[in-house]
């Protein structure tokens, strides 16, 4: 009797492919986000950068699922402008690249060009994802300087400014 059984093992254990060998995935992984005051200190010399340079923007800091976290809007900032940085903090944090790449990367007549057409994706400049020791954490968009590289550079400000709290 146990050597129909003993065979049956036998038998399953040469079958089993490299495939088979392989240890399972992991059921859960752990992921970091950032706190709403680090956002938030981002968001603030984001603004900062903007209004020294003279402009009035909208800053949006999104969490690395592009849900706004903060949003800051200076006082003569224009209404669209709210809407634009949210949406390219959504952008960057959602391709896990900075607008301005994206932007590039899906001009018309491109393999990638269909990607404009996605309800909420903004492929101008001024969304930069935020990043920590590999770790996707979140990106922060800026709408209202004088073009894509015045929010690019707003919004690296804002990075740089917590830098040292980011690098855990």
């Amino acid at each position: 009797m146990r050597l129909p059984i003993l065979g049956g093992a036998l038998l399953l254990a040469l079958n089993a492919g490299p495939a088979q060998a392989q240890a399972p995935a992991p059921a859960t992984y752990t992921v970091t986000v950032m706190s709403p005051e680090l956002a938030l200190r981002a968001a603030q010399a984001a603004l900062a950068a903007c209004r020294q340079a003279g402009y009035q923007v909208a800053v949006a800091v999104a969490d690395r699922g592009g849900q706004v976290q903060v949003l800051l809007r200076d006082r003569l900032a224009g209404s669209h402008t709210v809407d634009a940085a949210a949406d390219k903090a959504w952008t960057a944090a959602s391709f896990r690249m900075t607008t301005t790449a994206l932007a590039l990367a899906t001009r018309e007549g491109g393999e990638a060009s269909g990607i404009r057409h996605i309800r909420r994706a903004l492929a101008v400049g001024g969304g930069i994802p935020i990043e920590a020791n590999g770790a996707m954490l979140g990106a922060i968009g800026i709408s209202g300087a004088p073009g894509g590289a015045a929010d690019d550079a707003c919004a690296r400000a804002g990075i740089a400014a917590v830098a040292d709290d980011l690098n855990f």
